[in-house]
C-alpha cells in the first residue's frame, strides 16, 4: 500500500483472501514441493518471529529444514524442531522433533497461509517469508491518525492507531476529543488487523469491521445507507 493507497493494495492481497475461496486439498508430493523454500513462524499478531528453511534433503527423521539463530529466544518451543514433514492426507505441515514426533502440526487455512496450535499458548502462523514481510510493511503503515467519516465525507471522529501491544493480539488505539456520540459510547481501545479487515474494540466487548474498498478507504461492514469510512490522514 503506498503511504496510503499502496499500503492498502498490499494488504488487501494479502490478507482479503479470507474472504476468498478456501484453502486448496492437496497430496503430500504437491504440497511438499510448495513448502520448500523460506518461511516465518510467528504468534499471531507477529510479535515473536522465526524464519524457517525448509529444505527438499532427506533425513532419518524426516525433511531438512534450518532455523535462524534467534529462534528458540523468539518462540521456545522451536529448540526442540529439527525435521519437518508432510502427514495425514498430505495435509499437515509438521515440524517435528528428533523423535519423529510433533512439535507443532499445520494446516493451510488460507492460501499460502497456514495455522498451529500449541495447547496452553496458542495459536501459530506459518506463512511464506516474502509474503509476511510485505504483510509487516502494510501493518507498519497503518500506524497512525485516522478520520472516521459518514457517508457523504463528514468527519465524525479522529483516531490513532498505535503498534503499543494490548492485550491477546490487539494494539492500543486512541480516540481524539469532541468524537461523534454514538463513536464515544463505543469508545474503542484496541484495534487489529485479521484475515483482510480492521477491527476496532472496546472495553465492554463490541467490535466494529471494517473492509479496504476500491477507493482506497475501509468501509464499516456490513454495509449501511449512512456508511462509516477509515480514512488514513495524510
Amino acid at each position: 500500500m503506498s503511504a496510503g493507497r499502496a499500503a492498502i493494495v498490499v494488504l488487501s492481497a494479502l490478507l482479503a483472501v479470507g474472504s476468498g475461496s478456501p484453502a486448496r486439498s492437496q497430496g503430500a508430493p504437491s504440497l511438499q514441493k510448495e513448502m520448500v523454500g523460506q518461511w516465518e513462524l510467528a504468534t499471531t499478531e507477529r510479535s515473536k518471529t522465526c524464519v524457517v528453511t525448509l529444505k527438499p534433503d532427506t533425513t532419518p527423521q524426516g525433511l531438512k529444514l534450518e532455523l535462524e539463530s534467534g529462534c528458540a529466544a523468539a518462540l521456545p518451543f522451536t529448540k526442540d524442531i529439527t525435521a519437518w514433514n508432510i502427514k495425514g492426507l498430505g495435509d499437515i505441515v509438521r515440524l517435528q522433533d528428533a523423535a519423529g514426533q510433533p512439535v507443532i502440526d499445520f494446516t493451510e487455512v488460507e492460501s499460502g497461509i497456514f495455522e498451529g496450535l500449541r495447547q496452553g499458548e496458542g495459536v501459530y502462523i506459518l506463512q511464506n517469508l516474502a509474503a509476511a514481510r510485505s504483510l509487516a510493511k502494510s501493518m507498519d503503515q497503518m500506524i497512525g491518525e485516522w478520520s472516521m467519516v459518514r457517508g457523504n465525507g463528514k468527519p465524525i471522529c479522529g483516531l490513532v492507531l498505535t503498534n503499543t501491544e494490548a492485550t491477546g493480539d490487539n494494539f492500543q488505539v486512541f480516540l481524539k476529543p469532541r468524537c461523534d456520540p454514538a463513536v464515544a459510547a463505543f469508545a474503542p481501545n484496541q484495534w487489529r488487523l485479521d484475515h483482510g479487515r480492521m477491527l476496532l474494540l472496546s472495553a465492554n466487548g463490541q467490535t466494529w469491521q471494517f473492509e479496504a474498498d476500491d477507493n482506497a478507504q475501509w468501509r464499516r461492514v456490513p454495509d449501511s445507507a449512512d456508511p462509516l469510512i477509515m480514512l488514513r490522514v495524510q
